[in-house]
């Protein structure tokens, strides 16, 4: 079926992240440090928390005890417990390196935590860390990548795909038995112009993002780049940034608009791959 692309929801303060909870309910952040949970109709709109800074990409935990968010403003990663919405700084620096622009957050199934840190406009300094589920963190790859945006975990948690916003492409690194990662690969290098958010679908398709122009690409395994959708007049995307699976069937994309105030929904008949917090859910 062809993509059919709506507003889901009105009204939002300028949303970059968006993640989907089991429950069916949409959440994102605002550039005033909003956090929002939407219900899965888009009927109401809840401001749940907020950090005082910019609310870049947000995920949730395993256990779904807590959501973590990163704020470019504050330069801090904050750990937003679920249970009584209060927000705890999780990080501020790791192995002496104080963040900068953390950018995405990505858990894996056993609960450990990647976070892209871009590190500055037009510098090499992206950076990918690695928390373990006791919050301990390392600096995992990078140090040279090129505005690290957008994070992916290919369903079998294989490898990690990472966005290199002014490269422009899309990299990745084998997840060694170890946990260490592997030598950095170039995945793609033609999403154009300013790649942004990643997200899979249960096929291995890899759909990315671009904040501009309003564009979502599709990557397949054999690393082909298609089209899947654009908006030229830039109003229902508009300079879209990450994208999340969700529904009742779990084959609906929600993209986030940092350029307007509201989220988009593309009814688009493919099924999304689970991320951890929906495959643990799962398994309980």
């Amino acid at each position: 079926m062809e993509p059919e692309l709506s507003v889901f929801v009105e009204g939002l303060d300028h949303p970059e992240g968006v993640a989907v909870h089991p429950d069916q309910s949409v959440w994102c952040g605002g550039e005033a440090g909003q956090i929002y949970r939407i219900n899965p109709d888009g009927s109401r709109v809840e401001q749940v928390a907020q950090t005082g800074g910019f609310v870049l990409g947000i995920a949730f935990a395993p256990d779904l005890r807590w959501l973590a968010v990163c704020d470019s403003k504050r330069h801090v990663l904050w750990r937003l417990d679920l249970n009584d919405m209060k927000m705890h700084v999780f990080a501020e620096s790791v192995e002496g390196w104080r963040l900068n622009i953390p950018n995405y957050p990505v858990f894996d199934r056993s609960g450990q935590l990647y976070l892209s840190d871009s590190g500055d406009f037009g510098k090499r300094l992206g950076r990918i860390f690695l928390f373990d589920t006791e919050g301990r963190g390392r600096l995992w790859a990078g140090g040279d990548l090129v505005f690290a945006n957008g994070l992916a975990l290919n369903p079998q948690e294989e490898y990690l795909y990472v966005v290199e916003s002014f490269l422009p492409g899309v990299a990745r690194y084998h997840i060694l038995p170890d946990g260490n990662a592997g030598p950095r690969e170039l995945f793609v290098d033609d999403v154009h112009e300013v790649p942004d958010g990643l997200a899979f679908d249960f096929a291995g398709n890899l759909y990315c993002a671009c904040y501009a122009p309003s564009r979502i690409y599709r990557i397949g395994p054999d690393h082909t780049t298609t089209l899947f959708v654009e908006d030229p007049t830039c109003h229902i995307l508009s300079n879209c940034t990450n994208i999340a699976f969700g529904g009742a069937e779990f084959d609906t994309m929600f993209v986030s608009n940092l350029g307007r105030w509201h989220i988009t929904k593309i009814a688009c008949g493919i099924q999304g791959a689970p991320l951890a917090c929906h495959r643990c859910r799962s398994e309980v």
